[in-house]
């Protein structure tokens, strides 16, 4: 504890004099009560408290008081005995968790961690760094970020939603876009830069990012995988996309001052009567009130520093917007395909059970595993249809495919007529539901031949039974090989009687 100025001994004196508590004295000047303590002990051993004695002068105060020893105990930290073993560890780098675990094991130190960190940082406290303000030219660069901003009324639901804040600003000007949401999806983020770029009536060169999902999947500078929607973007206005270190908000301070900006100047005691009210009075709230305060940096008005030097400088719009509506995460099924919006398309059949991302645009539909596009399909007209592409099916099932009902007909008379007559038969009744029949006889061909295929038809088809199964049981069984087509439709026989007619009847009658 160090020693008060003289002048605050003094005033305590006075103070303990007058009757004043000791706890209402370290409340009044903002001290310890022990502190307050010491002196009280201190100054009644001296005779101060002594009401009929006139107070000490300075100089006989200084010199009475000389070194103080009664040193308050609390503030006397657990890990001082063990300072230049803490030092000594401090200088080899190891960490405040590792020295306060050392500590408790090797010299049997009992206190926390708490106490541990405390005392390291009095030591040696965390050093000033300097930041580096950097100017950007204009049309050069924008900043963007989304910030919570608590609750607001969705009108469709009339009921109070999380919402946020999406701000851009452009580096020059520090002119801004500001627009509340309910989320932070991939459609959200891209609607709300196209709506900025609109309301700018142009794209800045680059933009940086914070770490948001919705546009950066890894978060590392040098080597950031941007998601593919977003990079499309990108592309399609013409930006390059910086995405901002992790953990330093600096990097990227214009839009960080921006969001709390808004936060302070609008949103703070504003009253909305819902999303649309909201974003009705912050268009209003930039265009004459943000955009025309003198802004503390550039000691310009935003707007007229946009209108007169920047907005020349952005690059063109380009002749259509950049379209995405929805983005989804579907799983791959047994059968090939992910489900959306109620219609299906087919992916390779080495994704089966994955979850992908399907984007949606206004006429195409692409499914990517995380930045990997694996299919562009059109986008389906009408629920329960489906697309398909048979090259993502495996290579023995992709077969039933190409094989119509059609085909089928057609391939089934070609190898004879009792094949066609089978397949026919079968694709007279629930044509869906035999196809598959249809075509696992058509493909024993193959295996049989067309010549054995034909006549195991036959013989189904004399026995009531032209299916599938009993087909191929046929063919494995040999059936159609011991048995020709002549005998499959057999021939009356005639029979003669051991005796003649005569011996029965007479020769009259016989002859009759």
């Amino acid at each position: 504890m160090e020693r008060l100025r003289v002048q605050v001994i003094a005033d305590i004196i006075y103070r303990l004099r007058t009757g004043q508590s000791q706890r209402s004295i370290a409340r009044d000047l903002g001290y310890a009560r022990d502190t307050i303590r010491h002196y009280h002990t201190w100054a009644k051993e001296k005779g101060y408290i002594d009401s009929d004695l006139p107070l000490p002068e300075l100089s006989e105060l200084s010199a009475e008081l000389g070194p103080i020893t009664n040193i308050r105990k609390s503030n006397i930290s657990t890990v001082e005995p063990y300072r230049q073993i803490v030092e000594k560890l401090m200088d080899q780098g190891v960490e405040m968790a590792a020295i306060h675990r050392r500590l408790v094991k090797n010299y049997g130190y009992t206190g926390s961690y708490t106490s541990v960190r405390r005392f390291i940082t009095n030591i040696k406290p965390k050093e000033k760094t300097a930041v580096a303000r950097i100017e950007t030219e204009p049309g050069a660069e924008a900043q963007v970020d989304f910030g919570s901003i608590g609750k607001i009324r969705d009108p469709k639901t009339w009921k109070e939603r999380q919402a946020y804040c999406f701000v851009m600003t452009l580096s020059f000007s520090r002119h801004q876009y500001v627009e509340i949401v309910f989320d932070q999806k991939m459609e959200t983020w891209i609607s709300c830069h196209r709506k900025a770029f609109q309301s700018f009536a142009g794209v800045p060169k680059e933009i940086v990012v914070d770490n948001l999902k919705a546009a950066v999947i890894k978060t590392g500078l040098d080597d950031a995988v941007l998601s593919e929607p977003y990079r499309q973007m990108a592309r399609h206005y013409g930006f390059l996309i910086h995405p901002c270190r992790v953990r330093t908000p600096e990097h990227k301070g214009k839009v960080e001052n921006g969001v709390h900006y808004v936060k302070r100047n609008f949103l703070a005691g504003g009253e909305f009567l819902d999303i649309n009210d909201a974003n009705r009075q912050v268009k209003e709230w930039v265009e004459c009130e943000a955009g025309l305060r003198t802004h503390g940096m550039t000691a310009e008005q935003p707007l007229k520093r946009f209108y007169e030097e920047e907005q020349q400088t952005l690059l063109p719009l380009p002749a259509e917007d950049f379209e995405l509506l929805e983005v989804h995460r579907a799983k791959v099924h047994r059968d090939c395909h992910v489900q959306v919006n109620g219609s299906y398309y087919s992916v390779p059949f080495k994704y089966i059970g994955r979850k992908l991302d399907i984007h949606i645009y206004e006429r195409t539909v692409q499914i990517y595993s995380g930045i990997e596009l694996l299919a562009t399909h059109e986008r389906a007209i009408r629920k329960g249809q489906r697309i398909t592409r048979t090259e993502h099916y495996p290579e023995e099932k992709s077969i039933y495919l190409t094989r119509t009902r059609e085909y089928c007909e057609g391939r089934a008379n070609s190898i004879g007529p009792k094949c066609g007559e089978v397949v026919t038969l079968l694709l007279s009744v629930r044509p869906l539901d035999n196809l598959r029949s249809v075509q696992g006889i058509i493909s024993l061909s193959d295996k049989y031949g067309e010549g054995r295929l034909e006549s195991a038809c036959a013989r189904a088809l004399h026995y009531g039974d032209p299916k599938y199964r009993r087909i191929r049981d046929i063919l494995r069984a040999g059936l159609d090989i011991q048995i020709s087509d002549r005998q499959v439709q057999p021939e009356l026989k005639l029979y003669k009687y051991a005796r003649s007619a005569e011996e029965f009847f007479g020769t009259e009658a016989a002859s009759c």
